[in-house]
């Protein structure tokens, strides 16, 4: 039965669409899981920044994303069979103009459903200074925005996708301290801004869905059941990361990132 507090959780989140300041790991074990990802980042010889499946190659973003304290959470949300079906490190180097456009998650993914949680999980602090999230409150209810695409190249953005005329005296900043989580539904509308500060903005991004969604944009797709069953078999199998990181890892994490770029209908990394 779940506690009182995950109940009140679950009730705002439906409500705003989103909350945040779950403490999920303690500072120091933040900063732990940071070291893992740059250390991670020097053997392969490049950053990590928006590459997919990061949790098939590297132990840290697995421990994270299936740790208990995000999963009792979502499953009060989603019900008890629970795919983990992507993780991802979103980074903004300091002083830097990069930043996310007003946009909603599920636009682009495929999905013939809404049963999804977005999670993002700080590794350093999220702060107005270093570019954390703004939501809009109860956007979640209006179902799909349009959006413009183009192709800014400061726009995190594969496509740069950018839902107008935004009413941003309603947005709510979503500070995080390391080891602190927000989850945020896949229509609630949201954006940041660049990173001011001097430090890198780390998140690590995580989805999860029910094994009842099809993907509607590919033949194939893949996924990693962590809790409950998947009676409906509609995705392959990921396989969660074994060892510390594999000669093959910079390999791999292009491959995938390639894979979810043909079902987003995103350009290609280079």
């Amino acid at each position: 039965m779940a506690s009182p507090e995950l109940k009140t959780q679950t009730k705002q989140y439906w409500q705003d669409g989103f909350l945040n300041g779950i403490k999920v790991v303690s500072p120091d074990e933040a900063t732990a899981h940071r070291e893992q990802l740059e250390e991670a980042e020097r053997q392969i010889g490049y950053g990590l920044h928006y590459h997919n499946k990061v949790h098939t190659v590297l132990r840290s973003p697995y421990e994270l994303a299936t740790h208990p304290a995000l999963l009792d959470l979502v499953e009060e949300i989603l019900g008890p069979d629970i795919l983990l079906y992507n993780v991802t490190y979103i980074i903004k180097e300091p002083q830097t103009a990069k930043f996310v456009s007003w946009h909603q998650d599920l636009t682009y993914w495929g999905f013939d459903g809404t049963e999804e949680v977005s999670a993002w999980l700080a590794l350093s602090p999220a702060t107005a200074e270093s570019g954390c999230m703004q939501m809009i409150p109860g956007s979640h209810r209006q179902g799909l925005k349009e959006q413009v695409t183009s192709d800014d190249p400061d726009n995190v953005l594969l496509q740069s996708q950018t839902i107008e005329d935004i009413r941003e005296k309603d947005a709510v900043l979503c500070p995080l301290k390391p080891g602190e989580a927000s989850l945020h539904h896949g229509w609630t509308i949201h954006a940041s801004q660049p990173n001011t500060s001097a430090d890198r903005r780390i998140g690590l991004n995580i989805q999860y869905i029910t094994p009842k969604m099809k993907q509607t944009k590919a033949e194939t797709d893949s996924a990693m059941l962590i809790r409950g069953q998947d009676c409906f078999g509609h995705y392959e199998t990921d396989a969660p990361a074994d060892e510390w990181l594999p000669g093959d890892a910079g390999e791999r994490l292009l491959a995938a990132t390639r894979k979810l770029h043909d079902i987003t209908g995103s350009p290609n990394p280079v």
